[in-house]
């Protein structure tokens, strides 16, 4: 399993909180095929990272159908900011910055 990225801060109630720079690098550990986008698949792993394996397929899809604004199947390195709503009610993290 991989771990949430070096230096971020554990809120109340166990919530993660990460910069935008930190939530990039650690979503893109996760592009398995090197091609600097998330995979409905690789966010599938992500979110089975952080939450356990219950309702993945349901959430990678919400998550890239949530993200993706050029409606190409995958969340680009731009898009990713738009993974933030997502990430909170999902993952339980806070991403603060830009």
């Amino acid at each position: 399993m991989k771990t949430m990225y070096g230096g971020n801060a554990v809120g109340k109630n166990g919530v993660h909180i990460l910069t935008m720079v930190e939530f990039k690098i650690w979503l893109m550990t996760f592009d398995q095929d090197k091609d600097g986008r998330i995979s409905k698949q690789e966010l599938q792993q992500a979110v089975r990272a952080m939450r356990g394996g219950r309702f993945t397929a349901l959430r990678g899809w919400c998550g890239v159908r949530s993200a993706d604004a050029n409606h190409n199947g995958y969340i680009d390195y731009d898009e990713i900011e738009k993974l933030v709503e997502f990430a909170y009610k999902t993952l339980g993290l806070i991403v603060v910055g830009s």
